[in-house]
């Protein structure tokens, strides 16, 4: 393709270059590194640090831990979250020094995600786009946490913005290798959405006939997903049959409209399975009706600034990674749209500029004051969500730290086992190993169990309502919280 129509695609100037009148150096990545610090200060103001692990978490720290039986790793789950946590894991039990170590690394991977989009847009827009992101209760909730889904985030906004800038002429290296460690980040977090989110960048180079990065993204892709294709036949039979039981496990990808789970969802609820009860007020949820509509309004001013590449590109991007999560499963969870979110945040930003300011720079006096009160209102729904869900969760997580206690106190210390309710979490807390004999996380029998209750001890764990399992039956029964706990006899 010609220099100039590679300069046409990124807004009629070479991507990467400087054009007349940006600020200095310094000045472009003050405000970019100003939010990434505001927002790792404001998760460890608003998500204590000593907020307990919850139910993945474990999974994937125990992992790395020496301190804690490694606990089942299902067939979706990939091992980007254990590397990333292992620097603090392998050698501190601390929750406190790895929620400060993640908040910092997500602070950090935000301003990097940010940086890859100068010069494509005004740095007031980009600024503006890390804030909207930022600030959404389910970023702040998950950045210091060991989940995988705002790492995928950082990894398409790296990549996406990269993937822009090589589309213009004079991007070197630098972007490709931007286009390929991006896709790597979100294919070793989490396969199946980089490939999401990869579609329509792959798509467009085939169209384009760009090899350079069409080969970066490709690779990087391969780069990220080998682990979790080599383990597939190590582990699980082979590549189909990983995919066929996360499918089963994710409860089987096809037609399944789930956009009001994910509206109930937004109210604070980190797991929507089965997805039931009222939809949360509409303050809470009026973001998300406006959402489609702010974009819609920053991809007409992306076409009349004549750059409509880098604001099409990233739409494109965060239709296709939120559509298994909307359309395909019949649960939801909120950080499943994380990636979504953070690619719409840049339309989002340019839209919200161009409200209050018009074409000559000019304040508008009427929509600036009315967009400032109803981003203060956001801020506030956002801040009183986060507050709730924090204190649900903590709450749960001190539960399973009461339950650990109680079967210290009953002789279930390490080396032991725990099965049956909540089984992953509270092993973590007992620092036992955890067996379950069907569902989701089933990796062992019932013959295995009571074979082991023979060397070490093993406590069954019954929930509200249930029943104990024929093993355990005979076990001697105690009662913890709402929970029945029965521990095998010596022996």
């Amino acid at each position: 393709m010609a220099e100039g129509a590679n300069a046409t695609l990124v807004g009629g100037r070479r991507a990467g270059t400087k054009p007349s009148g940006t600020p200095g150096r310094r000045r472009v990545h003050l405000p970019l590194a100003a939010v990434a610090a505001v927002f790792t200060v404001a998760q460890l103001l608003l998500v204590p640090p000593s907020m307990g692990l919850g139910w993945d978490e474990t999974v994937y720290v125990s992992q790395v831990t020496s301190q804690h039986p490694a606990a089942f790793f299902s067939a979706p789950r990939s091992r980007g979250v254990p590397l990333l946590v292992a620097p603090v894991a392998s050698w501190s039990a601390s929750t406190e020094l790895l929620r400060v170590y993640l908040a910092v690394l997500s602070g950090l991977g935000l301003y990097l995600a940010l940086r890859a989009w100068r010069g494509l847009f005004p740095v007031r827009v980009l600024a503006t786009a890390g804030a909207f992101f930022a600030t959404l209760w389910v970023t702040l909730f998950y950045g210091p946490q060991a989940m995988p889904n705002y790492w995928v985030a950082v990894g398409a906004l790296i990549c996406v913005g990269c993937f822009v800038r090589v589309l213009g002429a004079g991007a070197g290296g630098r972007a490709l290798w931007g286009v390929a460690s991006g896709a790597a980040l979100m294919a070793l977090m989490r396969p199946a959405d980089a490939v999401w989110v990869a579609v329509p960048l792959l798509l467009f180079a085939l169209a384009r006939r760009r090899r350079t990065p069409l080969l970066a993204l490709a690779g990087g892709l391969a780069a990220g997903g080998l682990e979790w294709v080599a383990e597939a036949y190590a582990w699980h039979g082979g590549l189909a049959e990983r995919l066929s039981r996360a499918s089963e496990i994710q409860g089987g990808l096809g037609w399944n409209l789930a956009v009001d789970d994910q509206l109930r969802s937004l109210g604070g609820r980190g797991l929507c399975r089965p997805c039931t009860g009222a939809m949360p007020d509409l303050p809470v949820v009026l973001w998300w009706l406006l959402l489609p509509l702010v974009v819609l309004l920053g991809v007409a001013v992306a076409v009349r600034a004549r750059r409509p590449v880098p604001t099409l590109l990233p739409l494109a991007c965060a239709v296709t990674s939120a559509l298994p999560y909307l359309f395909m499963i019949g649960y939801a969870a909120p950080r499943f749209l994380q990636p979504a979110y953070a690619l719409l945040a840049l339309p989002v930003a340019d839209a919200l500029w161009r409200l209050v300011r018009d074409g000559r720079g000019r304040w508008r006096p009427v929509l600036a004051p009315l967009v400032a009160l109803a981003v203060a209102g956001h801020l506030a729904v956002q801040t009183a969500v986060l507050a709730g869900t924090v204190n649900r969760n903590t709450d749960s997580r001190q539960d399973w730290t009461r339950v650990a206690r109680e079967l210290h106190r009953l002789g279930v210390r390490p080396p032991c086992l725990v099965t049956g309710h909540e089984a992953i979490p509270i092993g973590y807390y007992a620092g036992c190993s955890s067996g379950e004999t069907g569902g989701n996380n089933g990796n062992t029998t019932a013959a295995e169990i009571t074979e082991r209750a023979r060397r070490i001890p093993v406590a069954a764990v019954t929930g509200p309502g249930g029943t104990p399992p024929g093993y355990a039956r005979d076990w001697t029964p105690h009662r913890v919280t709402d929970l029945s706990i029965r521990v095998a006899p010596r022996g």
